[in-house]
């Protein structure tokens, strides 16, 4: 009473039975203190020193209320008035329409929650007879098992459990009262009396309106049950229409457990069909603990194997299973089990097949993995609980303590759902990264076939938290590897020198093409080893991962590329040929107010040249552009109809000792003309060489017109020459037009 009496000084902001509060405790009150017994009157069960141990980080001065409260409530009870406890109401037969009609997605989830009943049902008798007690027989003497009939003539579907039953008043209690679960009140007394066991983690229900869905479909729903804990007890019938209403009445026949009989409704006259409930059931409740018969012939035989010892499961039993769960007619290349008791109960069985239908036109694949609460199906094809880029896994994850909505159909908390999809996903690239080392013939077999999603995965991982680990699997050819080999990006930087300290790597549509390229020159020449990227989509997974390991991952297309000397080790018999080749060209070379002219003069010549440069970084080619988009992303923003200002201008760099240029700053002056042909077929090359120059159609008439003058020049004899020296010849002409 004394607590009581301060709690409500509190609550009324009376400073001196407060302050003698704080006094006695000698700790200040807080802003949770004056807000916890401003809002409820049940805090005076908890006495006045929770008051003074809830003090919050902002103090406030005892005897006033805090301040947002005073300034927006200034209303309170009266002091002596009587406090009345009323409980709300409910109209039921509105709360049975909303059940009915409301609460589910699809109808045919009636026969998910009565078979979950029944399973329930089993459940507890299983429990009781484990625990010695003397149970009624079903007189048959059959195991436990759930039967369900239908009548496609009268329309009638019957389920039907040999498990506990239920009595005169549990009948009322369970059916009589929406949301009362009797699952759930069963395992309440168990727990208060310390008997729960496994029961806990077997017994499916948890909201009570379950059974109301049979009025999704049925006009008339009659329930008959006998209790399997009291034989002596009489059996009963429950009927009703679900108009708010129901009838009980003592019934004679009955055997132990509890039947269901639906009578249809006329609009739902289908699913007295046995295929559809087979399907319903295969779908739904494939995994109960308990044998499904429908029409005596059982429907469940697959095992819930995710909830199994791997070591106990054959590996035939592992490939019916993983057919069944993907509708495929493969056999599974990995699987992954999965089990988790903390902070969340989690079992999971994933399966990655041979092949997959997206790379057969056949359109994207929909999320593979389903989502089951004690063995009872809650979403199939969930897409909340993997990244859209791991829709390649097959599989099934089972949680008891999956947050669900009322119709179980769909999964609450999101916060909770990202981090059992956090977890997930960090598991399987785990294990991905570990086949990777323990098999790599296999391994490569898998990236040939699903190694687009890991690409996408590193595209779509915008926080950046996944690409150190999709990047160790990753799998390209390089410069060093034959034809068809794959190498990690562990294997590139262990054959790196130490000088080198980035990644490098060309995009070209395939190998042949990537060793001609011009960029590659440089790195050939140095014995650098580059990585070739055939896909289109590998250019944004190189930019998307921007290093690895610490390196930068570079494009050998990147302007004022910063490369290392000659390096040992490397391709020697390039590197020395390319070194020989470059002292020749450097001797004659251009250089000075010749080669400062020819830069000058280009530029102003050119149209789309934003810089006309020097550099050394080439041997055999004339020119290269630079400072461009790339192809990828070039014809991705024209597929969008997007055009950045400026996206066709690009850099131009020169190789003032090629043969070429030392002939264009002669031939400028004693021809301009051709010298402007040349220079912008020179440019139209450098374009079409890194796979920008949109229409090549449009150097046709220019190349005529520079084979016109060659021909003009005079052409050799038939047969006398090969090609190579038709090409001297025609650069003899143009030496000496430059002279």
């Amino acid at each position: 009473r004394a607590a009581a009496r301060l709690v409500r000084a509190v609550a009324r902001g009376e400073a001196a039975l407060a302050s003698s509060v704080v006094a006695f405790h000698g700790r200040p009150l807080g802003r949770a203190a004056w807000a916890s017994a401003r809002r409820s009157w049940k805090v005076r069960q908890v006495g006045a020193r929770y008051f003074c141990a809830a003090a919050a980080e902002q103090e406030i001065p005892v005897g006033a209320p805090s301040a947002e409260t005073s300034a927006n409530v200034t209303e309170h009870a009266k002091a002596d008035a009587e406090r009345e406890t009323l409980t709300f109401q409910a109209e039921t037969r509105q709360l049975l329409d909303i059940v009915t009609h409301s609460l589910y997605t699809d109808r045919e989830v009636f026969l998910r929650e009565l078979v979950s009943n029944a399973a329930d049902a089993l459940e507890k008798l299983r429990h009781v007879q484990t625990a010695g007690a003397s149970v009624a027989s079903d007189g048959e003497g059959t195991d436990l098992q759930i039967k369900i009939s239908v009548d496609e003539r009268n329309h009638t579907i019957t389920i039907q459990d040999n498990g506990i039953g239920m009595t005169k008043e549990e009948l009322v209690r369970n059916l009589g009262t929406i949301a009362r679960s009797g699952s759930k009140a069963f395992l309440q007394e168990l727990q208060e009396a310390g008997q729960s066991g496994d029961v806990a983690t077997n017994l499916i229900g948890m909201f009570g309106v379950g059974f109301y869905s049979a009025f999704m479909v049925a006009d008339s729903v009659s329930v008959y049950s006998k209790s399997a804990v009291d034989p002596d007890a009489p059996a009963y019938m429950w009927t009703s229409s679900g108009s708010g209403d129901y009838e009980i009445v003592e019934a004679e026949g009955v055997s132990r457990g509890t039947k269901i009989v639906l009578h249809l409704k006329e609009d739902a006259h289908s699913f007295a069909d046995e295929a559809m409930l087979e399907s319903t059931i295969m779908r739904y409740s494939n995994f109960v603990s308990f044998p499904i018969y429908l029409n005596r012939r059982k429907v469940n035989t697959l095992r819930a194997l995710w909830t199994v010892d791997p070591n106990e499961v054959e590996e035939q039993e592992f490939t019916d299973f993983y057919r069944y769960i993907s509708s495929a007619f493969d056999k599974p290349m990995f699987r992954v089990h999965l089990s988790s008791d903390a902070p969340i109960h989690l079992r999971a069985l994933f399966f990655i097949g041979e092949s997959h239908l997206e790379k057969q036109g056949m359109g994207r694949m929909p999320p593979g993995v389903n989502v089951y609460s004690r063995k009872v199906l809650i979403k199939s094809k969930a897409d909340d609980i993997l990244p859209d880029w791991m829709r390649f896994f097959r599989g099934v994850v089972d949680s008891e303590d999956l947050p669900l909505s009322i119709s179980r159909e769909n999964m609450q908390d999101s916060a909770l759902i990202r981090k059992i999809s956090n977890v997930l996903t960090r598991r399987l690239l785990k294990f991905l990264e570990d086949q990777s080392r323990k098999d790599k013939d296999k391994y490569l077999s898998f990236f040939r076939e699903f190694g687009n999603f890991i690409k996408e995965g590193v595209i779509s991982d915008h926080g950046n938290v996944l690409k150190p680990h999709l990047g160790k699997l990753l799998r390209f050819e390089t410069s060093k590897s034959t034809p068809g080999e794959l190498f990690s990006f562990d294997d590139y930087i262990s054959r790196a020198a130490v000088e080198q300290k980035d990644i490098y790597y060309l995009c070209a549509p395939d190998r042949s093409l990537a060793e001609a390229s011009p960029y590659y020159e440089a790195f050939q020449k140095r014995g650098l080893e580059v990585i070739f990227c055939y896909e289109p989509v590998d250019e944004f997974v190189m930019a998307g991962l921007m290093n690895f390991d610490g390196r930068r991952i570079v494009s050998a297309e990147t302007a004022d590329l910063e490369l290392p000397e000659l390096l040992k080790g490397g391709d020697s018999d390039a590197a020395t040929k390319g070194a020989e080749g470059e002292g020749k060209e450097q001797a004659g070379g251009l250089q000075g107010e010749e080669l400062d002219q020819l830069l000058q003069w280009a530029k102003t010549t050119l149209k789309g040249v934003s810089e006309v440069k020097v550099t050394k970084r080439l041997s055999s080619t004339p020119a290269i552009v630079t400072g461009h988009a790339s192809e990828s992303m070039r014809k991705m923003m024209k597929l969008a109809g997007v055009h950045q200002e400026g996206m066709d201008q690009v850099d131009l760099e020169i190789n003032p000792d090629h043969e070429i240029m030392r002939a264009l700053a002669g031939l400028r002056n004693a021809d301009p003309t051709t010298a402007a042909d040349v220079l912008e077929q020179v440019f139209d090359n450098a374009r079409c060489a890194a796979g920008i120059l949109d229409d090549p159609r449009t150097m046709l008439p220019r190349l005529n017109r520079i084979l016109a003058g060659v021909s003009a020049r005079g052409l050799p004899p038939a047969g006398g020459s090969s090609a190579q020296s038709t090409a001297s010849e025609s650069t003899g002409a143009s030496s000496e037009a430059s002279h």
